[in-house]
């Protein structure tokens, strides 16, 4: 019932904040500020659409406190400029202000401390975090190391987004290693497929430096987060 509840009021949060907020609405909250009328609007659909999908009408100051810090919320957003950054800020504060309401009015703080003590004494919590923790940073350390002359060589720097080459290699990291973790190892073979598209077709120099720079670039990424990745699932195995 209460992680019933808890998916109720995600979806009213996803609801409110992107379906049902058209985007002259943002557009208002951005230019107004605290004076925009838009942003009361909004506040009062979130809160509506909190209270009727509850559905528990005796738990009133659920929704009306979900709508005030989304208020606040927004407020604090209105004021700082318009980037991912801010965007994903504003997202988890919604959240974790939901997840906190959730919490305490379903859970006494003596139940919350005791599942938070268990997820923190539960090696396989540490395990994932280490996990993931290498494929996104040391590896990428590492990988940038390993192929720093062809890197010269290819010219890389020349063009191109920049330090888009380190979040691709971030992000399929990632996903090699979560899905070797859960097992799925047919869509870690449409990844490998969809990453390796590159072809020697152009028959410049230059051209085939860069190809051949990232196809080793992108295997040496494969192979590392997948021997972390066995690595961790034997692990969790023997746990």
């Amino acid at each position: 019932m209460e992680i019933n509840v808890l998916l109720r009021l995600l979806v009213a949060h996803l609801l409110g904040d992107f379906i049902l907020q058209p985007g002259s609405r943002v557009t208002s909250k951005e230019a107004k500020k605290i004076s925009s009328g838009s942003l009361y609007l909004h506040i009062g659909v979130i809160t509506i659409i909190a209270y009727l999908l509850l559905w528990d009408w005796s738990k009133w100051y659920i929704p009306l406190i979900i709508g005030l810090t989304h208020l606040l919320i927004d407020i604090w957003k209105c004021y700082r400029k318009n980037s991912l950054l801010y965007f994903l800020a504003d997202q988890a504060a919604h959240i974790l202000v939901i997840l906190i309401i959730w919490q305490m009015c379903y859970f006494t703080f003596g139940e919350v401390t005791a599942k938070f003590n268990t997820l923190l004494q539960d090696n396989r919590t540490w395990l994932l975090i280490i996990g993931y923790y290498v494929v996104i940073w040391p590896l990428g350390i590492a990988i940038g190391k390993a192929t720093e002359r062809w890197q010269r060589l290819a010219k890389m720097g020349d063009g191109g987004l920049d330090k888009a080459g380190i979040w691709i290699g971030r992000c399929e990291r990632i996903l090699v290693l979560t899905f070797i973790i859960t097992g799925q190892y047919t869509a870690l073979g449409f990844l490998m497929t969809a990453k390796s598209i590159l072809r020697f077709t152009d028959k410049d120099e230059m051209t085939q430096k860069k190809t051949e720079y990232v196809l080793v670039g992108t295997l040496m990424s494969f192979a590392s987060a997948a021997i972390i990745g066995v690595i961790i699932s034997a692990c969790l195995m023997t746990i």
